[in-house]
């Protein structure tokens, strides 16, 4: 064996226990055994060392509350000065466990044995007890057993000196031959700094040390808006190892399990990118976007496509899009959540989310639609979608500024469309939608069904199913704004057509408009359309807005107010929004 200086004898007051150095100053023991330190003065001494003890203080508790069943029980002392030891060295979590068993040694002090005594002990199994301790058994009928004095003890192997984890628990009847153990990886949740000693296969010790202080200065910069679990999830995804039933106490432990459990090494760079989505504070966002590889190794990628006919079914997949999802909030009709995200083939990645009065909307949406462009591919197809409530889909997200440094329209920055939340979600019409792009992808042309000012009086029923055999693309002539162009546009939601226009301003409908400035707008509408292909439309339409913008006639143009709805669920993927929300 080794030499073992390193362990240490824990004095609180009239309670003795035992603890082992992890670094030149700090020392591991358990909770118990300081329970008093915040009254009692704390000491420790080393067995195998000269000197008077040396002063130290609880700087970091496991949360353990007072029950042997409780969990957490453990805490790291400070001492008053750096002692000149090596400290306890780590083996890695699944060394402590073989067939036949491994021989572990634990070094306590029972009562009149001031200089400490040695007991030889076995892990049953690497079954964690309620996700938190290892039981013990002892290695042979006679010698030592775990008594009152070990708790704290390293337990260590017995060819190697390295520590696999620390009792926690030992018989109060010395005729019982078991106690607990806090695995070396359990410590590690409670203590972070655990987490660079213990040996990890995939990760070195700077790799891990720099997530910790990244998650660290991540949880100190606020309550985040996150939940750890979520975050592991969408980490290590759908292939991946599922998270342990106790479920993670916070982001560290999360984190730590990643380190720890998991073989990809790149679940761990996606946690990290994933948590800076929800950091507000600018350089630890950077940095945890930076961890520890390129961002462009740590994201999915799309293989590169070659080139397709327009509207084709890959090509309306190349689309990579910038999503805008904003719903109601269920606290009030003026509060929103608002998530951004960018689409990298089938990968989503939430640039970010929050939870935002109405008049705040337009401003966080647009500084995370900036940001979301870091995530796309240099020659990506980008596409700003926008999914809004029914009643907000006449906003003007086409003509809000861009940006406070930039006055030109949105709509003219990028293609844009909108899509309904409603029909996002529903599950039957995003199914319809599939079938009638497939039709679309066989088609040379698309099938434009005009709804004049002057149809208010149509049947709504009706129209839902003539729309749903014969219109592949629906044009208005009056926005959705009177109560009888609201049903008809709201019937041609549910017949699932897949692109709609209409013009934001102009007629409000009526029944005698036959030269009204919606008719003239489906005349025009209806030239500019033909021989177009709908899955190239945002492109189409992003140029007559450029168009339209860049006029310098006195009259409007005929698109300055041009609205488009438009939906491919194929190059939208996952459209239950919120139902999945990572939000705590």
């Amino acid at each position: 064996m080794t030499s073992a200086s390193w362990h240490a004898r824990i004095s609180c007051g009239r309670d003795t226990g035992a603890g082992f150095l992890v670094t030149e100053r700090h020392v591991v023991t358990c909770a118990h055994v300081v329970a008093r330190g915040a009254t009692d003065p704390v000491s420790v001494s080393f067995a195998h060392a000269p000197g008077e003890p040396v002063g130290a203080r609880v700087i970091a508790h496991g949360g353990w509350d007072g029950r042997d069943t409780d969990p957490g029980d453990l805490a790291v002392l400070e001492l008053d000065q750096d002692v000149a030891l090596k400290p306890a060295e780590f083996a890695a979590p699944d060394e402590a466990y073989g067939d036949p068993p491994r021989k572990l040694l634990a070094y306590g002090f029972p009562k009149r044995y001031e200089e400490g005594t040695l007991a030889e002990y076995r892990a049953t199994a690497g079954q964690l007890i309620a996700g938190e301790w290892v039981q013990l058994e002892a290695w042979a009928a006679h010698g030592q057993p775990l008594v009152p004095g070990f708790s704290g003890a390293a337990v260590t192997l017995a060819d190697s000196g390295r520590v696999v984890g620390m009792v926690s628990a030992a018989a109060r009847d010395p005729g019982v031959r078991n106690g607990r153990m806090l695995p070396a990886n359990v410590m590690a949740r409670y203590w972070p700094r655990l987490g660079d000693l213990i040996p990890t296969p995939e990760y070195d010790g700077p790799q891990k040390e720099r997530l910790r202080l990244l998650v660290e200065e991540a949880a100190r910069h606020g309550e985040l808006e996150c939940s750890p679990q979520r975050l592991y999830e969408e980490a290590v995804t759908a292939f991946g190892p599922p998270p342990p039933p106790h479920g993670f106490a916070s982001l560290w432990d999360a984190a730590w399990y990643l380190l720890s459990e998991v073989t990809d090494t790149k679940a761990a760079v996606r946690f990290a990118e994933r948590l800076a989505d929800f950091v507000e504070h600018t350089p630890t966002r950077t940095a945890l976007r930076s961890w520890p590889y390129t961002h462009a190794e740590a994201v999915p990628r799309p293989r590169p496509r070659t080139a397709t006919a327009p509207g084709s079914g890959a090509g309306a997949r190349s689309w990579s899009p910038i999503l805008v999802e904003i719903a109601p909030s269920g606290s009030g009709d003026q509060q929103f959540l608002v998530e951004v995200s960018a689409y990298n083939g089938s990968h989503r990645k939430v640039v970010g989310q929050r939870r935002l009065p109405a008049d705040r909307v337009r401003a966080y949406a647009l500084e995370r639609i900036d940001e979301a462009y870091h995530a796309l591919e240099p020659g990506a197809r980008e596409l700003l979608a926008f999914v809004l409530p029914r009643r907000w889909l006449n906003a003007d997200v086409a003509h809000w500024q861009r940006s406070a440094d930039d006055d030109s329209p949105l709509g003219t920055f990028a293609p844009l469309v909108v899509m309904d939340l409603e029909r996002r979600r529903s599950g039957g019409l995003q199914h319809k939608l599939l079938q009638k792009w497939r039709e679309l992808d066989t088609q040379r042309s698309a099938r434009l069904r005009r709804i004049g000012c002057g149809s208010v009086g149509q049947d709504p029923v009706k129209l839902t199913i003539g729309l749903r055999r014969g219109a592949d693309m629906v044009g208005f002539g009056a926005p959705p704004r009177a109560d009888g162009t609201r049903r008809l546009f709201q019937a041609t939601l549910n017949a699932a057509v897949p692109v709609m226009l209409w013009p934001r301003s102009g007629c409000r409908g009526g029944h005698t408009h036959d030269d009204c400035r919606g008719a003239a707008f489906l005349d025009r509408l209806a030239e500019h359309l033909a021989g177009l292909s709908p899955g190239d439309l945002p492109s189409h339409i992003h140029e007559l807005r450029e168009t339209a913008y860049a006029s310098e006639s006195p009259e409007p143009h005929w698109a300055s107010d041009l609205a488009l709805l438009w939906e491919d669920p194929r190059c939208l993927p996952d459209p239950v929004g919120y139902q999945h929300s990572p939000v705590g």
